[in-house]
């Protein structure tokens, strides 16, 4: 495989697994990794006073304290901390609390001791996002008394005594939001609780939960009275009857919520007084409970249907809705854009810019503003649920106004709604992540729409989640030839190689996995070499080598991809690349990792005439034992490229020699026994290993014994109609070059006989399409029959004897039979009229057998 796409974010059955990372904001022995000054130094001066561009030294500490402070708001929080540690005075502004009203843990392992240690600046913490139960357990221990928001994901081990003792800690909470991730071990009770400790509640967004009950809801209405927007995405079972209590509910959501009884919500919840915003997309709602609800709830402004089969099968249902001037229903069939515009009284709120241009507005309307912001929440959740299911039949929506949708959701204020929408735009392109496999039409949509520039400028932002997201939207996109050419001629290389450097983990995975899809382009390979970009993939290997399952894979691939070039190769080989691949692939379990360390290997060793990649993949410690040993992976990937690699490695008489001492003969006749009935690539690898190393005589003796003649003619043995098929020449071609060498002796020559090779040579000698398989062939069946046979035959090989002669003999006549008969030695005559002296030199040879 020679690129990757990723489409899943969210799935129901394994968690994704925290990362492991350090505290970006602890300062201590584990952040020896990275520098703790971001201050250029002149060396030759050796002061603390750099040397600005016009040559005049600058004392950065004459800075004024709010310069200092804005330059620290521009920073993500490692380099702040980097930036802290330049001297006293920007320690101590670097704890100034305005920099600390907010805080992104989600690309960090944050336990509970590193919470401790954050805990003397979060005294004026009001925002925190979270990555997992580990972190959330450990938010109490920040002791930020007067948290206002708490936004977490992949909650899906988050219990419900780690909610209700968050709960109980924050009584200031208004917004408390946790998805997108189905958070399976939340109940009732702990909703109950948040009810119960958190009155000052506004807002409260849960996905994924099994069940809702009145009990919980009840409290919520009782205790939460400034409670006005309630999330209930994706869950089993919610109580409408409780719901409908909800008088200050201003906005709902219920999308994807399953087992609703929708005449009973349409009769109770058209009666809220306050209802404005109402989300049933991807629900089994019924028109006829879309059109009660329209209807009669007075205060819906806005109804969100999206995805919904059974409304979106009536398409003159939806446009006779569509058409109410007092609300609007929003479905896939319906002009979304043109629906928001119709909101605003200002004819200037049309078209797709609508978002745009009412977030450039300078007359607010707190009201529709409100709206609006839901609105972008929604939308965006909505069609990330929807492009990861990707349902069938809503080509015309992705391609006519989803991807614009999703690029004018990228440009929102909202955190969130800006991560989701990247996403979003990585996911809805992916037909087919094992076959990487993108759909063309919606990634040019997404190329019209300006969303290559869009996904570059947000890549280069501070916020690290943005960076992540844009760039996994890069990577997959990139799979389109066109798309990646406009990545390219906008700078993206630069900024994905740049990104590949970040300390974040899912940064320099995601950017990893961008140069792994663009690297497949050869024009590309010299840019990216030239960004620096292969240093930068080397360097991931070896910051990440235990525990980095998804950067290491990227990372390898990518420098599978750059070692085919043969000047790449060379750089890869001088940035400490042999050493770093050979690495994954003699310590890494991850089967993802080691078929991409074993295909750069092979790719290294492929340069044999050109570099010395080659002998120097074998000299370094470990490599062919390690190579050796993946040929026994259950992985069939791994096992084609580790027999590849060992193919190229074995066309240099050193390694030829150490890869049998490894066991190399042994586990290559094995790999060759057992594939059979696998795919052609592996078949072809395991026939040219087993070619490449029979090149010695005392490796073709070895094989013979071993019992490798016999998957080799099984490998050459094909059925007329498959023999025409291009997908199994290679194979052919293979297995008789392998048998033509071990042919060389007699021993061998008489096991082919003994094992039925006559007449599969035959076969390929006279029906294969491929004129280096009908050649192998001829070769073979001549040196297995130029005299030597008979000696070793009448010595005895087996308890035959005289028969064997016999058949000898017949086989004999068959083989010369079909050579004489075939085109094969006109062929050799013609060739010695070949200018070429090589060519000229292997006719003569031919002939002379």
């Amino acid at each position: 495989m020679s690129r990757r796409v990723r489409r899943k974010v969210a799935k129901k059955g394994k968690e994704k697994l925290l990362l492991p990372s350090y505290p970006e904001l602890i300062l201590d022995e584990n952040d020896a990794d990275f520098p703790h000054s971001m201050l250029p130094i002149n060396p030759a001066a050796n002061s603390a006073a750099p040397i600005s561009p016009i040559g005049v030294a600058v004392d950065w500490t004459t800075l004024p304290d709010d310069t200092v402070i804005q330059l620290f708001a521009l920073l993500n929080y490692r380099d702040r901390a980097s930036l802290s540690s330049s001297c006293r005075t920007w320690r101590n502004l670097g704890s100034t609390p305005c920099l600390w009203e907010s805080l992104d843990l989600r690309a960090h392992r944050c336990d509970a001791s590193s919470a401790v240690s954050l805990s003397s600046r979060c005294s004026n913490l009001r925002r925190v996002r979270f990555l997992g139960a580990e972190s959330a357990d450990a938010i109490i221990y920040l002791k930020a008394k007067d948290l206002r928001e708490i936004s977490g994901e992949y909650c899906r081990k988050m219990t419900d005594a780690t909610l209700s003792v968050i709960a109980a800690r924050h009584e200031m909470l208004e917004c408390l939001q946790l998805g997108p991730d189905f958070c399976e071990r939340i109940s009732s009770d702990a909703i109950r609780a948040v009810a119960i400790c958190c009155p000052k509640l506004r807002r409260l967004r849960l996905s994924g939960v099994r069940e809702i009950d009145s009990d919980s809801i009840n409290a919520l209405a009782k205790n939460c009275v400034n409670l006005c927007d309630i999330g209930f995405m994706d869950c089993l079972k919610v109580d409408e009857t409780a719901l409908g209590n909800m008088g200050s509910l201003r906005f709902l959501s219920v999308a994807g919520t399953s087992n609703l009884k929708w005449g009973l919500v349409s009769h109770l919840w058209s009666k809220l007084p306050n209802l404005v915003g109402l989300d049933v997309s991807r629900t089994d709602i019924s028109p006829t409970a879309v059109s009660r609800m329209m209807l009669s709830c007075q205060s819906l402004k806005v109804l969100c249907a999206l995805n919904c089969t059974n409304v979106e099968e009536d398409a003159n249902f939806v446009t006779s809705s569509h058409g109410s001037k007092s609300k609007l229903l929003l479905s896939l069939l319906s002009d979304i854009f043109k629906g928001v515009g119709s909101l605003f009284v200002d004819n200037s709120m049309k078209g797709r810019n609508v978002f745009l241009n009412w977030r450039d507005t300078e007359r607010k309307d707190q009201k529709l503003d409100d709206i609006m912001t839901w609105l972008e929440w929604v939308l965006s959740y909505s069609l990330l649920r929807i492009a990861e299911s990707n349902p069938p039949g809503l080509d015309n929506f992705w391609v006519s106004q989803g991807a614009t949708l999703l690029l004018s959701l990228m440009q929102s204020s909202q955190e969130d709604v800006q991560e989701r929408a990247a996403t979003g735009l990585a996911i809805f392109v992916v037909i087919d992540d094992e076959n990487t496999s993108i759909d063309g039409q919606r990634a040019e949509a997404v190329m019209r729409g300006g969303g290559v520039q869009l996904l570059l400028h947000l890549a280069s932002s501070w916020r690290e989640g943005l960076q992540a997201e844009s760039a996994k939207a890069i990577a997959n996109l990139s799979v389109n030839a066109n798309v990646a050419k406009a990545v390219a001629d906008e700078g993206g290389i630069t900024i994905l190689a740049n990104l590949a450097r970040a300390m974040n983990r899912l940064v320099a995975e995601e950017a990893a996995g961008g140069l792994w899809n663009l690297s497949v382009g050869e024009e590309h390979k010299g840019a990216i070499a030239e960004a620096g970009g292969v240093k930068a993939l080397v360097d991931l290997i070896f910051k990440w080598s235990t525990g980095g399952d998804g950067v290491l894979e990227r990372a390898a691939g990518a420098l599978a991809n750059l070692a085919a070039d043969d000047k790449c190769s060379m750089e890869v080989a001088v940035a400490g690349g042999v050493h770093a691949l050979v690495m994954l692939a003699r310590n890494c379990k991850f089967e993802g990792v080691q078929e991409q360390a074993a295909r750069a290997l092979a790719n290294l060793a492929a340069h044999g005439d050109s570099n010395n990649n080659n002998s120097a993949v074998g000299q370094e410690a470990g490599a062919l034992e390690a190579l050796v040993q993946l040929t026994h992976s259950p992985h069939e990937g791994v096992r084609q490229e580790s027999a590849g690699a060992l193919w190229n490695l074995s066309f240099d008489d050193r390694n030829r020699e150490a890869i049998a001492a490894a066991g190399g003969v042994e586990a290559l006749v094995a790999l060759a026994q057992s594939c059979s009935n696998a795919s052609p690539g592996l078949q072809e690898r395991a026939a040219g290993a087993l070619w490449g190393l029979s090149v010695s005589e005392a490796n073709s003796i070895a094989i013979g014994r071993e019992g490798g003649v016999a998957p080799l003619i099984a490998l050459a043995r094909s059925e007329a109609e498959i023999l025409t098929t291009a997908v199994f020449q290679d194979v052919h071609e293979t297995a008789a070059g392998a048998l033509w060498n071990l042919a060389f002796n007699p021993g061998n020559a008489l096991r082919i006989v003994e094992e039925g090779g006559v007449p599969a040579l035959v076969h390929l000698c006279s029906s294969s399409v491929s004129k280096m398989a009908r050649f192998m062939a001829a070769l073979a069946l001549a040196y297995m029959f130029d005299g030597r046979i008979g000696e070793v035959a009448l010595t005895g090989t087996s308890s035959e004897g005289v028969s064997k002669c016999v058949s000898l003999d017949g086989a004999r006549r068959m083989a010369l039979k079909h050579i004489e008969a075939g085109a094969e030695i006109g062929r050799f005559v013609a060739m010695l009229r070949n200018p070429s002296s090589i060519l000229k030199t292997c006719a003569a040879f031919a002939l002379l057998q």
